[in-house]
Parts: structure tokens; sequence; C-alpha cells
């Protein structure tokens, strides 16, 4: 059988299809993109970007008693000193800036931090530069306010200068902050009391020659107009806020760095006492505490009580000595365990303590 083979092509063109062309997002979809773009958008900034508020918390407490690196806090030479021990601790407030939107809502949630604005703490228009010398300025001042009123309360003899002009207050043209009143009226002058002494029968208006030592310098003489003072008083009055500095060669000096402010004038002021004095202030106990202090040794009012008070307890502080000016705050925020003692004068610390030591109870806010 015979047959023909073959092999059948197929010819013709072969059709290409056109790749699909891509769906528009929904206006659904495209809103939730948005909406995600602008929530990260918001997080990044929210976690990066500085807002103008700052949070308070509670700072370290520095015991007024120990050494600083390798230095005692408080160093004494020239006059006699005793052995010391315990805990008077100062107390401080801790400021944190450069804060986010995430860090200041951790901070709210938080009832050991209080935010507040920014420049309630650091004034506008002032350079770091600015405020970290009028913090410093502030320290300097309660250390020497605080010896002032530890030679004071001593009634220890010592030199007498004329201390910063105080805001509201009159002021005398002719005598300087720094100079140091050697007599007035021919009366010498060893303590801040002799100068009341020593102008007792005096009338506001009336001159009077005193003698002082300015920039080292030779005893020279001035003749000083008397002030009004304040309070319904007829005697009349330098117009100066006098300061009292050891005599001679005697020194004490108030070391503690990383500070800054007024409010530790209280605690130093006690730590001289202490170490000038025999026995110990404590008593074992753990004190704690705050406040300002004038040459003369009246206690001011500070602020930020509440977390002072919780830097105390977390130290292990069971006594805390309170301006009274600062009681009700105080009362208001005092963690358990921690008794309040209500001060006015430095007199009335050390007289508190005396008490506390003999284990009776001390006036408290």
């Amino acid at each position: 059988m015979t047959g023909t083979t073959g092999e059948t092509e197929t010819t013709g063109e072969t059709e290409t299809s056109a790749p699909p062309r891509p769906r528009r997002p929904s206006p659904a979809t495209m809103r939730l993109v948005l909406a995600v773009v602008g929530l990260l958008a918001v997080c990044v900034l929210a976690a990066t970007v500085p807002v103008p508020l700052v949070t308070l918390g509670p700072g370290p407490t520095f015991n007024t008693l120990d050494d600083q690196d390798g230095k005692p806090v408080v160093d004494v030479t020239g006059l006699p000193t005793y052995a010391t021990s315990g805990h008077l601790n100062m107390t401080t407030v801790s400021v944190t800036d450069g804060l986010t939107t995430f860090q200041v809502l951790r901070a709210w949630l938080d009832p050991d931090q209080q935010v507040v604005p920014r420049n309630a703490v650091f004034p506008a228009g002032q350079t770091q530069q600015q405020i970290d010398a009028k913090n410093d300025a502030d320290f300097s001042g309660s250390e020497t306010s605080a010896v002032s009123a530890a030679l004071t309360y001593l009634d220890l003899p010592s030199q007498v200068v004329v201390g910063p002009d105080i805001a509201g207050l009159p002021v005398n043209p002719v005598l300087r902050p720094g100079d140091r009143i050697v007599s007035v009226q021919g009366k010498e002058i060893g303590r801040i009391g002799d100068i009341r002494a020593a102008l007792a029968g005096t009338t506001p208006g009336q001159q009077i020659p005193v003698e002082i030592v300015r920039d080292d310098g030779p005893v020279q003489a001035v003749t000083v107009t008397l002030i009004q003072l304040g309070g319904g008083n007829t005697q009349g009055g330098l117009g100066i806020a006098p300061v009292a500095r050891p005599a001679g060669d005697e020194k004490i000096t108030i070391s503690l760095t990383g500070v800054g402010g007024p409010s530790a004038g209280l605690m130093f002021s006690l730590a001289v006492v202490d170490r000038l004095t025999p026995g110990e202030l404590t008593g074992g106990t753990f004190i704690a505490g705050t406040g300002e202090i004038a040459a003369t040794g009246e206690v001011g009012a500070i602020a930020g009580i509440p977390l002072k008070l919780i830097a105390a307890k977390d130290a292990g502080a069971t006594v805390f000595l309170v301006p009274a000016a600062n009681c009700t705050e105080a009362r208001e925020s005092a963690p358990e365990g921690i008794t309040l003692v209500k001060v006015e004068r430095l007199t009335d610390a050390v007289s508190d303590l005396d008490t506390i030591r003999a284990g009776g109870t001390a006036p408290t806010c």
C-alpha cells in the first residue's frame, strides 16, 4: 500500500496582549495612606523636636557633714573644731530641658515629676551662660550668708562687711559692698550685733563717723548719713546688709560643685555650727532640709518643697527642716514616715535638733 505523508504547517500572525492598566487606588485607600504618612510625620516630630517645656523632679541630696571629691563640704581652719557624723543633707530639684512631646507625656504620667513652661526656669532673653552665672552667684551668696549666720549664732568675733544690696531696701551711697566696717561712732565692730548697739540713740538723718577698710587698703574715715529703718523703728540705720566673716587667719570654706541657687543656706549653717561645737547635732537621726538663710540667721522660703521631700525620703531621711513660710505646701505633699520641723531662724533649727536628739518633740508644720 502506497501513501504520501507530510507535515502540515500553520501560518498566520500571533496576537500579543497589551499589559493591563494599573488600577487607580480608591479614595478610601488614598485617605488611609495619607493618614498613615501624616501619623508617621507627627510621631517623628514628637520624638525628635524639643518643646518649650521642662520637667522638675527630685534631685540628689548632699550630706553637708561629708566629703565631696576627697574634700570636706565644710572645711574650717584657724578655729577649734569637733568631730561630726551622721546626716545633715541639703536637697535639690533636678531640671530636664530639651524635652520632646513624648517625654513630656511620660512626665505628666509620673507623680514625681512636674512639667512647667521653660521660661519659668530659664528666663526668656537670657543666655545659658547668664543663667548659670546667676545660679552660681546665688549659691555663692548662700555660702557667705551661711557662714555669717553661724558665726552670729555662735557669737564668735568676726569681720563685719557690707553685703550685696538687697532689692527694695534703702541703700547708703557712701558704703559699698565689700567694705569692712571697723568702727561706728568710735565703737569697734567685731560682730553684726555691734552695729545696732553702736547706733543706739541715733535718729534718721543724723551724720556719724564710720571707719572702713576698702579693697584691702588702709583704714579710712567716712561720714555716713543715717537712713530711716522700716517697721516703725525710730533708730537710724547704716543702710547696709551686714555680713560676718571669719577674722584674721580663720577660714571657713564651703565647697560643693554641680549645685546652684540659694536654698542650701540653712543646711550649710547647721554644718558649720556642728563643726564648731562639741557633740553632734544629729544624734543618729537622718536629718534633711532646705531653706535660704540671711546673714543674720533668718530662714526664708524656697521653691520645690514637694520634690525635695521626695528626694529626702528616697535618701533615707526621717526628719525634714522646713522654712516656716513653706509649711502649708510641705504638709500637703509630705511622704509618709517623714517628720516636718518648722524653722524660722537658725537658732530654731539648732534648738529643734537638740530637742530631737534628747528624745523630745520639736515644733512641726
